[in-house]
């Protein structure tokens, strides 16, 4: 969501109508996404503290002390470390050392660059880059607008795992008989996922036929102008609820996005940082979200329990979720200033809030142990 080369700058900008240029708003939208920016730098000031929430630190401790009753060094991890956390201490079928294996830190960061260059590739090419003869053609930015995520990321993602099968056999890090085997066996994982998404597709159809989306936009409008210094920090939450309960941020977008362009002129500040609550409210309830596709996906990828995922990442969404809510009050009540000293001081904000929310959550931790 603050990346403007993405699926999802084309998907905002495909919300922005009226002529504007969506991926050039979606830009300036990005200093304002304080949730997405302070998720990261609330991650980095858990991993320098050493801080973690119950939620997740007690599935860390089992699997330490797993470890530490079959005599293994902690830094020695194996391929079923995941199904250790699962199954509980002491699981006698997972009590072999891992295998050496002759793979290396380039096996994984390859594919990964390739899989990232080749949909992007993909999506550019579905939008009409290639075509310089056609039509359809568009320049490099116009055409991830104008692309069909669908086809781009089939593409990529096709011809990446190709070129992997083909690195790896040449390497000899891998048969090619094993290659393919893990092909099925990854189809195998993905069933429950692809299952669990078809029923949280199906809830959000239904939902959708409630007439959901029309209520809140009814809502939202009803209410902006009277609350215009405090809509950033409104939009945050509608958005955040609304992406929980559908189980989708581009959803969201569609229906916050075109209300956020209509309330407020071309040149008003509060346009962009409303813009931007949206995006950030929208992927905020993604992200605990225990219908969103990206949050099964996660925990799908992860080979963990769906329902323990939910539950573990909930507090520090949350966390971040607060801070950001109070961080987009203060943008609201600062827009008046300009949006390069709006920001600016929203940023200060923001952090210091971070910071105290960290060092009360650590105190009170101590005082529970």
């Amino acid at each position: 969501i603050i990346s403007p080369i993405s699926s999802w700058a084309a998907a905002v900008s495909g919300f922005v109508s009226g002529g504007e240029n969506g991926l050039a708003l979606f830009c300036q939208a990005i200093p304002f996404n304080f949730y997405a920016f302070f998720t990261i730098i609330f991650m980095l000031m858990i991993v320098v503290t050493g801080f973690d929430f119950k939620a997740m630190s007690k599935y860390d401790e089992r699997l330490k002390e797993w470890y530490e009753r079959n005599g293994w060094q902690l830094d020695e991890v194996s391929d079923t470390k995941l199904q250790i956390v699962e199954h509980g201490v002491g699981a006698k079928a997972d009590s072999k050392k891992p295998k050496e294996t002759k793979g290396a830190v380039a096996d994984l960061v390859v594919p990964i660059i390739m899989l990232i260059v080749f949909c992007m590739t993909g999506m550019v090419y579905s939008g009409g880059y290639f075509d310089a003869t056609s039509a359809n053609y568009h320049d490099f930015v116009d055409s991830f607008a104008a692309s069909n995520a669908s086809v781009g990321l089939v593409i990529g993602s096709l011809t990446a795992l190709i070129l992997t099968i083909m690195m790896f056999v040449v390497k000899k890090t891998l048969k090619f008989d094993d290659a393919m085997s893990c092909l099925i066996k990854g189809f195998e994982a993905m069933v429950p996922a692809v299952l669990i998404l078809t029923l949280a597709w199906t809830l959000k159809s239904m939902t959708d036929s409630l007439g959901a989306a029309e209520y809140v936009s009814g809502v939202v409008a009803s209410s902006a102008a009277g609350l215009q210094m405090l809509l950033p920090a409104i939009v945050f939450i509608v958005a955040a609820c609304l992406a929980f309960a559908t189980g989708t941020s581009w959803g969201t977008f569609g229906i916050l996005i075109p209300i956020c362009i209509a309330v407020f002129p071309v040149a008003a500040p509060l346009r962009i940082i409303s813009i931007s609550a949206c995006m950030a409210g929208a992927v905020c309830g993604d992200h605990i979200s225990p219908i969103s596709d990206t949050t099964i996906m996660a925990s799908a990828g992860a080979e963990c329990k769906h329902v323990h995922h939910v539950s573990s990442q909930l507090p520090y969404a949350l966390t971040v979720a607060g801070v950001s809510f109070l961080t987009f009050v203060v943008a609201g009540l600062t827009q008046g200033m300009g949006l390069m000293a709006s920001a600016a001081i929203s940023w200060i904000s923001g952090i210091i809030l971070l910071i105290v929310a960290l060092t009360i959550l650590k105190r009170i931790k101590c005082k529970k142990e």
